[in-house]
């Protein structure tokens, strides 16, 4: 039996059914909230939340899996809250998302240090809660590899090989930044198996995306409904192809609403 962490508690892999692979249950500046808190609604925020999860759950949704984390307002009890409310289990997530700098409190510390706090998320519980991350995520976007973001997929790295739990990453394809995390990831020791690139889906460039496949990792085609980077015609192509290759059990399916 293998146990994987939800908000209100470990569940069987056997019982997690359909599942949504990246979605959020709220975004926000973290600083902007802290500095200027009636710009917010809480209620508000939360009523849209139970909307939007009992829309899928209606469509058979059981399972959603959060990467919500550090400088997306991670609110881990605002989270388990959407979840006993709809009854829709969902996976949280741990790490730092950041295109370019991390803030001075990291950036004058090793590697270590912030590995650790990830671990401590995963063992202990995260924002002196009980409730414990599921997967560990870490982004490198257009700015490419900045050497704060390279520290955040190094400790990302280190988390995962004291705990186990996957990582899951946002990439930017238009300009290869999967590879780059890939090849990170590795350098560190993380079997490509644990790894999901996440937003591959953002190009139907074949060519790069069989790359990353090659790798032995999975790929989220994982933002249905955001045709900025990429048409959802495009996007089923894409998925279409794939799945004629024999890959139909490497792309995790969802929508980064």
């Amino acid at each position: 039996m293998t146990l994987i962490q939800s908000v209100t508690g470990p569940v069987e892999t056997s019982k997690l059914g359909l599942t949504l692979i990246h979605e959020h249950m709220r975004v926000r500046s973290e600083s902007v909230f802290l500095q200027f808190p009636h710009l917010y609604d809480e209620e508000k925020e939360f009523v849209k939340a139970v909307q939007q999860v009992n829309n899928v759950k209606k469509l058979g949704v059981n399972t959603i899996c959060d990467p919500t984390v550090m400088e997306l307002g991670r609110d881990i009890r605002f989270i388990e809250r959407v979840s006993r409310e709809t009854g829709v289990q969902i996976i949280a997530a741990t790490g730092i998302y950041s295109y370019h700098y991390i803030p001075p409190h990291f950036q004058n510390r090793d590697i270590d240090y912030m590995a650790e706090l990830f671990v401590r998320d995963i063992e202990v519980g995260i924002q002196n809660t009980s409730i414990k991350a599921g997967f560990l995520k870490c982004a490198t976007d257009a700015q490419g590899v900045t050497p704060d973001v390279e520290k955040v997929i190094r400790a990302v790295a280190r988390a995962h090989k004291k705990t186990g739990v996957p990582i899951m990453t946002h990439s930017h394809p238009g300009t290869g930044t999967g590879i780059n995390q890939l090849d990170i990831l590795i350098e560190e020791g993380v079997d490509p198996s644990r790894i999901l690139i996440g937003h591959t889906g953002d190009t139907d460039n074949m060519e790069y995306i069989l790359q990353v496949i090659e790798y032995g990792c999975f790929i989220g085609m994982d933002r249905y409904g955001l045709t900025g980077e990429c048409a959802t015609e495009n996007r089923n192509t894409t998925v279409i192809e794939l799945a004629k290759k024999g890959y139909a059990d490497r792309m995790f399916l969802s929508q980064d609403h």
